[in-house]
């Protein structure tokens, strides 16, 4: 699997089942806001949702972004990894 950081339309993309699997942001400052989530209807599979988020976190993480997640889906995934709860802003609490 091979993440897209397509900056143009400032998303994340990955490809499954020749659909993509997107997920928005938006970049201020030094922090990043992970606003929606959307995977295929094709894919029915909650391990390939957590394997995208684990990919894109990762990739933020290398950067040395903070993570600031608006969208439900991810905030929930974030608050069950803790080892990702380090990567949001002082003051953040999710």
């Amino acid at each position: 699997m091979a993440l897209i950081d397509n900056t143009f339309l400032r998303q994340y993309e990955l490809e499954v089942d020749n659909e993509l699997a997107i997920i928005e942001y938006s970049l201020q400052d030094r922090k990043i806001f992970l606003t929606k989530l959307v995977i295929p209807e094709s894919v029915s599979d909650n391990d390939f949702t957590e394997e995208f988020l684990i990919l894109v976190l990762e990739d933020i993480r290398d950067r040395e972004i903070s993570v600031v997640p608006t969208a439900p889906t991810i905030a929930k995934f974030i608050r069950k990894n803790r080892k990702y709860k380090k990567m949001l802003p002082v003051g953040i609490r999710i």
